[in-house]
């Protein structure tokens, strides 16, 4: 059974990645999602690499801290659920295209959007542990305890609020789709997870 290797092997090469383009331009640029590129000379490899790069070490410590707590565990469960390993590394790269999908429909003709990071397949992953465990604890901002059901409602509308208003140069649609493809991939493939999140509700508990 994986004891979380895919986990690290796609934080090693996220790492790799991202510290080489932030001294390279160059491969920043043949990398980000620049949805104007993709529609006009079908780079639509940009909906993958763009997650492999960070605007700087800050952003790729937080992204690779969370899948580090929180890959480990899916790759597990996704093994043991799915009875093959090789559906999670497909869950990660398919939740970076799901979750920059509505970006590229907004911005296709947009010659100054861009953007780059992992969070959409994070927030894929982090929202698919709770779905599996409602009640357990997050801590947000990795000191302030949580429930994690908590958490997922103030994610979804903080998020949602926050694409509409736009103006922070943050990809808040990317983080609100990933947190739906995290939720929508484990049940349509294993439909019972929708009882077994239900039930798991009637049990809650905190800070256990």
């Amino acid at each position: 059974m994986s004891q979380g290797i895919v986990t690290y092997i796609i934080i090693g090469i996220t790492a790799i990645t991202s510290f080489s383009a932030f001294s390279n331009v160059d491969m920043l640029n043949r990398l980000i999602f620049y949805p104007v590129d993709i529609k006009n000379k079908n780079e639509w490899w940009r909906f993958i690499t763009h997650g492999f790069i960070h605007a700087d070490i800050q952003h790729l410590i937080f992204n690779m801290l969370t899948l580090y707590f929180f890959g480990r565990q899916i790759e597990i469960t996704f093994e043991y659920l799915f009875g093959n390993p090789f559906v999670y590394p497909v869950f990660y790269l398919s939740a970076l295209m799901f979750a920059s999908a509505p970006s590229y429909g907004k911005h296709k003709d947009d010659n100054y959007y861009r953007s780059l990071g992992a969070s959409g397949a994070i927030a894929a992953v982090l929202f698919a542990t709770i779905l599996f465990d409602p009640w357990q604890t997050l801590m947000l901002n990795f000191f302030i305890p949580i429930p994690a059901l908590l958490f997922a409602v103030g994610y979804v509308v903080y998020s949602t609020y926050m694409s509409k208003k736009g103006g922070d140069n943050i990809g808040h649609d990317a983080h609100l789709w990933g947190a739906v493809y995290g939720l929508v991939f484990p049940i349509v493939f294993k439909p019972h997870l929708i009882s077994y999140f239900l039930e798991q509700l009637k049990h809650p508990r905190f800070f256990n």
